[in-house]
């Protein structure tokens, strides 16, 4: 009797072994097969191109302090050199910017490199409430009113513009004027310039601990590496994984 049971079981298993290894190829290609492809997103004339858009700024020290390359991206944008007045905008996510990447250090001229835990520091305390406060201010926004073709051209030989504008931070808006030249590649407007600003003037106390030992400075250079589409572009993205 013990022996017929096992007997019994070993057919089982042999059964089941030989379904699986004869299983139809149809059925585990369907496990496999890649969710589709997301739609293409259409950019029309002036819009941003936002995955390619980028805003860096170089934060200087006071006291004991450190140095910092900020990075951060745009939320939402649009831009018309050709157009005399009301250009376009810009539209910032504070909630994206960080600080000391090594891309943002490099781009603003530092060497070096900072560990995670340093930058993960230095970007809360910029994004708190006693400097940003990018709870509560979420974005910033340059309206640019006007743009102008300056006579002169950039020192790598390319078209300058002056823009002109509103600029809105911690919910402080100041006139500000930023240069920045234009390069055209196949289709699309490549932008870089940059403006010098004071936190003070928009309400934002530097950083400051140990008494003011160590701290940033007030003032900011802000630097914008934009790209826009000149003609109507469909960009294909891919789809998120499920």
């Amino acid at each position: 009797m013990g022996n017929g049971l096992r007997r019994a079981d070993f057919c089982r298993v042999f059964v089941v072994c030989l379904l699986l290894a004869t299983a139809s190829p149809a059925i585990v290609r369907a496990q496999a097969v890649a969710p589709p492809a997301a739609a293409p997103t259409v950019y029309n004339p002036g819009d941003a191109f936002l995955p390619g858009c980028r805003v860096y700024a170089f934060v200087g020290k006071t006291g004991l302090g450190h140095e910092h390359g900020v990075v951060g991206q745009l939320k939402q944008g649009r831009l018309n050199l050709a157009a005399a007045t009301d250009a376009g905008e810009l539209v910032f996510d504070m909630q994206s910017f960080t600080a000391d990447t090594d891309v943002a250090r490099r781009f603003v001229g530092l060497s070096g490199a900072t560990d995670a835990a340093t930058r993960q520091e230095v970007r809360a305390n910029m994004l708190g409430s006693a400097v940003l406060d990018a709870a509560h201010y979420p974005t910033a926004s340059f309206v640019v009113r006007t743009v102008a073709k300056l006579p002169q051209p950039s020192a790598k030989g390319l078209p300058q513009y002056q823009l002109a504008g509103d600029f809105t931070l911690h919910g402080v808006t100041r006139p500000i004027q930023v240069v920045a030249e234009a390069e055209e590649q196949k289709g699309w407007l490549h932008l870089r310039g940059g403006f010098t600003m004071l936190q003070s003037q928009f309400g934002i106390t530097p950083f400051t601990k140990a008494f003011g030992a160590v701290g940033v400075a007030d003032e900011l250079k802000v630097y914008g590496d934009l790209w826009f589409a000149q003609q109507r572009q469909e960009v294909a993205t891919a789809a998120a994984a499920p």
